[in-house]
């Protein structure tokens, strides 16, 4: 039963490293995002300032939310695209290891042959 165990072990180990990847990149790329939002929204304020145009921080902050959805994507490609991958990694664990557990419930040794 340890040869069985040892498998799991090191899908668990593995899958434990590409989540805590994905956590860090997600983090990573939601940050830039947010400071994005933050950057754009000082510079509405600023801009509308130097026009000596009173623009409320609200209204300043929902414009800088809309033009920095489809600019983060162009800005931060590669951080997304890492985030990506650390889904793909962690979802195909997932189901493996779905597979595995189903097939320990229909009684088939789904364990040895992984």
């Amino acid at each position: 039963m340890s040869d069985a165990t040892r498998p799991d072990g090191a899908s668990a180990q593995q899958t434990s490293d590409a989540g805590k990847r994905l956590a860090k990149n997600l983090a990573l790329y939601t940050v830039a995002r947010l400071a994005l939002v933050v950057v754009l929204t000082a510079a509405i304020i600023l801009v509308a300032r130097l026009v000596r145009v009173e623009v409320p921080v609200i209204v300043a902050a929902l414009f800088a939310l809309i033009i920095a959805m489809p600019l983060s994507l162009t800005l931060f490609k590669k951080l997304r695209a890492k985030v990506n991958e650390d889904i793909a990694v962690v979802d195909e664990k997932r189901r493996k290891d779905k597979a595995r557990l189903r097939a320990r419930l229909r009684g088939e040794d789904g364990g040895a042959s992984a």
